[in-house]
Formats: C-alpha cells, sequence, structure tokens
C-alpha cells in the first residue's frame, strides 16, 4: 500500500502540497533529445529523389477536378 500513497495525489488535488511542480521525469528527458536529433537530421537522398519526382508530376489532373464523369 505505500506505493499507492506515492502516486495517490499526482498533484491534482488541494493536498498534494509542491509536488504539482515536480521535475519531469528523466525519461523525458532522454525522449527530448530523441526528438531533437531526429528533427536535426537531413533528409536521405532517396527521399528527396522521391519527393522530386512527386513534383514533377503535371497537375492538371487536380485542376479540372479530376476523370471525366460525365455519360
Amino acid at each position: 500500500m505505500a506505493s499507492n500513497q506515492a502516486h495517490g495525489s499526482n498533484g491534482r488535488g488541494s493536498g498534494g502540497g509542491g509536488n504539482a511542480q515536480r521535475r519531469a521525469p528523466e525519461w523525458a528527458d532522454g525522449l527530448k533529445q530523441l526528438y531533437d536529433s531526429v528533427v536535426e537530421e537531413s533528409l536521405p537522398d532517396s527521399f528527396k529523389d522521391l519527393l522530386d519526382r512527386l513534383e514533377a508530376i503535371p497537375t492538371s489532373r487536380g485542376q479540372d477536378g479530376g476523370q471525366d464523369t460525365s455519360q
């Protein structure tokens, strides 16, 4: 039951005291570092090539409403 007391209030109630302003858990720092490292990575060449090929596709399909549905 002692472990339930440690997690009981979670800083939500009025009896939380100073617990509501705890520092973020250690895993949160690691997760932020991982996210930052992924954001800073450059795009792979194969992905850049794919984007270039997609941009080269004519956009006329979308401009006239797509396929002709008249019968």
